[in-house]
């Protein structure tokens, strides 16, 4: 059967439904708006040894497209998956880094691959369950003149962390109807709309691979190897099994075979990648005075214009994370170097994510 090719002339949206509450609302609150919906599963990799639920969650999205009356669509994005977001992640590990594999997905699979495709089906739009929001909200249907990219309204559900790497062309064709939204008001919408996933619990974990266990999961790729734990005086106090398996300020999933009664718990402050050894602490600030002034960022994305020098700005290091006051000192074509205020321990491969108040300007890769 030939596939429709939607007309450029509509207000199509082709909506990621993930089978969870926050898809199924937006798409909800977009058929309400007057767009054209089309409800669009994404499958992507699973490898063989995880419990995968891929299926049940594909049904619970076809549920909410047959309840929404809206058409429903498959995309299969296995490959580009495999090799931009789990090869990358395994890669990263290898290399004694500390990767975000959600940054990765929504830069190559939900806003590069699904775009790319749906607007090829004549689409306008795409949008997805994200809490964030897009600046200079439409006036009388159509958004236009969009570009920036704001926090969720939603302190304690944002996810512009997650969406540095996007550019301003993208963000004219992208929306983010539950951004302005608490996720209690998710909630009440989706009963009110009675949505057949309205009483869903939220999915956790790694982007579409779920709550995995992720020294588990690495260690299919990556083998383990014995090594010492030691303090910061250099005394051996422990074993792990594989320093590239562990990320600053862990403190669990590796052994402390010389333990005090009264002793609290250990933090790893640093990690020798080359010698296998972790260095561990029980203040996870330790030492602070080794802490670089300066945090170079590679593979920046400015989303508008780029940030001003010397002004002040936050930086988010983790999702979830403090926002942490800082001032940008240099910027190159795809590098940057950002001062923290306050010294913090951050590991390479992470995200660093700038902020003006509610604004996301863009990011970086922490080196």
């Amino acid at each position: 059967m030939k596939k429709k090719v939607y007309s450029e002339q509509s207000r199509t949206v082709f909506v990621g439904l993930s089978g969870g509450v926050d898809s199924a609302v937006s798409a909800a609150l977009l058929k309400k708006q007057g767009y054209e919906v089309v409800g669009v599963f994404i499958k992507t990799w699973h490898p063989d040894f995880l419990v995968c639920n891929e299926e049940e969650e594909r049904r619970d999205a076809m549920r909410v497209a047959a309840f929404l009356d809206i058409p429903f669509l498959t995309f299969d994005l296995e490959d580009v998956y495999k090799k931009e977001v789990a090869d990358y992640m395994i890669r990263e590990y290898k290399a004694g880094r500390t990767p975000n594999p959600d940054v990765m997905c929504n830069k190559e699979v939900k806003f590069g691959a699904f775009l790319k495709r749906a607007f090829s089906m004549g689409a306008n739009f795409v949008a997805t369950g994200h809490y964030a929001r897009v600046l200079s909200p439409c006036e009388g249907g159509v958004p236009e003149g969009r570009g920036g990219l704001l926090k969720g309204v939603d302190p304690a559900k944002d996810q512009s962390y997650f969406l540095w790497t996007l550019k301003q062309e993208q963000l004219k064709k992208i929306l983010f109807p539950i951004g302005n939204l608490k996720k209690t008001e998710v909630r009440k919408l989706a009963k009110k709309f009675n949505l057949p996933v309205a009483e869903k619990k939220d999915s956790q974990g790694i982007c579409f691979l779920g709550a995995v266990d992720l020294k588990e999961f690495l260690k299919h790729y990556i083998k383990s190897k014995r090594g010492k734990v030691v303090n910061v005086e250099g005394k051996e106090i422990g074993v792990h099994d594989g320093a590239v398996f562990y990320t600053l300020g862990e403190r669990h999933g590796f052994t402390i075979t010389k333990k005090n009664s009264t002793d609290g718990p250990y933090y790893i402050v640093a990690k020798d990648v080359k010698k296998n050894i972790l260095i561990v602490s029980q203040n996870p600030d330790v030492p602070r005075q080794n802490f670089p002034d300066v945090q170079r960022l590679e593979h920046t994305n400015w989303i508008n214009n780029i940030p001003e020098l010397n002004k002040n700005y936050t930086a988010q290091i983790r999702y979830h994370g403090e926002f942490l006051p800082c001032r940008i000192k240099s910027i190159s074509k795809d590098k940057a170097e950002i001062i923290l205020e306050k010294k913090i321990l951050v590991a390479s491969g992470q995200s660093c994510v700038i902020y003006d108040g509610d604004v996301c300007l863009g990011g970086g890769i922490v080196v």
